[in-house]
């Protein structure tokens, strides 16, 4: 079961064998209970076949030096050496429980700028101080290149800057101890929240982001690798609309091919909108004109906001992958009929009676954090299955009756 998390820090991983294939790794985050997950998940492909696809998600248990829990970190993946580790740096996490009181309970602090390697297979944790990583970040673009991940920009909550930051972090993986250096490189740039989006082998470009509490920053930046040197660069940056101008706040992830998904809020007048505006950024140029460098699209969100937090400097829980990435067997391309299931009978998606109104396509999960109104029930006909709350229009006193008395439901 994998939780919903805001701004957890998630990388894509390479397992060690065929058979692994490509895998997920999600660490961190926020709860829809304010609460801070230290829990690291590994989501990978279960089966595949042409009309969807299954993930397996587990939970790896850590030990050793274990990262506390954080958000807005980051995770990515060294190679050295014929071996890979995860590398979990920045974030921020709540003040310690001694100083928390009632007026700054949810009060929260820059994680130490510590080190983490990870040991993916083995669930193994060690924590690195290296000098001239002196004050906490969070938010930050990082970049891992073969044995060495790049820290760009970021932002300090104790100081309440977006200092230009420009380090590397090389990892070295002999026989013995693992090896970490850090070294603070000239030419960086301020930017926090900015979302990163690979173009080439040795091109990446960077977009959105904030350089200011409520500025956002509007210029994109190219970043090259050639020789293990980086540069980075300004590019000349797409013809934003009207709306993605005024918006005061916008969100994304990469989609991968540099193509970036943005969202921004429907309706820049109200605190929290009930509808999004999405948007979708070309950045690769390849066989692209200029009229085809960015195309946009508007949806309406159907998700209750509730009593979610607003949005910070961050970018939704979402990932991405190469189209390539899931490329497997040809066994899990070829269309078995047996392996469908009866989604009338099974699964979250049912209708429980015949007066349910539930839209299948356009169903979005309400998590409550309130214990007397479950988001989830749990319908005894048939074999059983968990159905939403609103399609078993249930009255407000039958719902705390069941969250009193039945612990299926969450």
């Amino acid at each position: 079961y994998l939780p919903p998390l805001r701004y957890p820090a998630i990388c894509t991983f390479k397992g060690g064998s065929e058979s692994e294939g490509q895998q997920y790794i999600i660490h961190g985050g926020k709860t829809p209970n304010n609460e801070l997950s230290d829990k690291m998940y590994v989501m990978s492909v279960a089966c595949k076949n042409n009309k969807k696809v299954t993930f397996r998600c587990t939970e790896k248990d850590l030990v050793g030096d274990v990262p506390e829990a954080r958000y807005g970190h980051s995770i990515d993946v060294v190679y050295s050496r014929g071996k890979s580790m995860g590398v979990v740096f920045g974030g921020r996490s709540y003040i310690p429980a001694a100083q928390r009181t009632t007026e700054k309970w949810n009060t929260v602090a820059d994680c130490l700028p510590h080190v983490f390697l990870v040991d993916f297979e083995f669930g193994c944790s060690m924590a690195y101080i290296l000098p001239e990583l002196q004050d906490g970040l969070s938010f930050h673009v990082s970049i891992a290149r073969n044995d060495t991940v790049y820290i760009l920009g970021g932002h300090s909550l104790a100081n309440n800057i977006r200092p230009a930051n420009l380090y590397s972090i090389k990892v070295d993986l002999p026989l013995g101890s693992p090896a970490v250096s850090c070294t603070v490189l000239q030419g960086g740039i301020s930017v926090s929240s900015a979302i990163l989006t690979q173009t080439s082998n040795d091109e990446f470009v960077i977009v959105g982001g904030y350089q200011l509490e409520n500025q956002k920053r509007m210029v994109c930046n190219i970043v090259s690798f050639e020789d293990n040197k980086i540069d980075i660069r300004e590019m000349e940056p797409p013809d934003w609309t009207p709306d993605i101008k005024h918006s005061k706040i916008w969100f994304g992830s990469s989609l991968g091919n540099g193509t970036i998904f943005l969202g921004i809020p429907g309706d820049n007048k109200q605190a929290v909108s009930e509808s999004y505006y999405f948007y979708m950024l070309k950045c690769a140029e390849d066989d692209m004109n200029e009229d085809q460098k960015m195309f946009t699209n508007s949806q309406t969100s159907t998700e209750d906001p509730g009593d979610s937090t607003p949005f910070e400097d961050s970018e939704e829980f979402c990932f991405s992958a190469e189209a390539n990435s899931f490329n497997g067997d040809d066994e899990f391309d070829t269309y078995n009929e047996d392996d469908e299931e009866d989604e009338s009978v099974t699964g979250y998606w049912i209708k429980c009676c015949s007066t349910c109104d539930m839209n299948v396509n356009t169903w979005v999960p309400f998590y409550s954090t309130e214990l007397n109104k479950p988001a989830m029930i749990y319908c005894s006909h048939g074999d059983g299955h968990w159905v939403h709350a609103q399609c078993m229009d249930l009255a407000e006193r039958t719902l705390i009756q069941l969250s009193q008395g039945s612990d299926k439901y969450y």
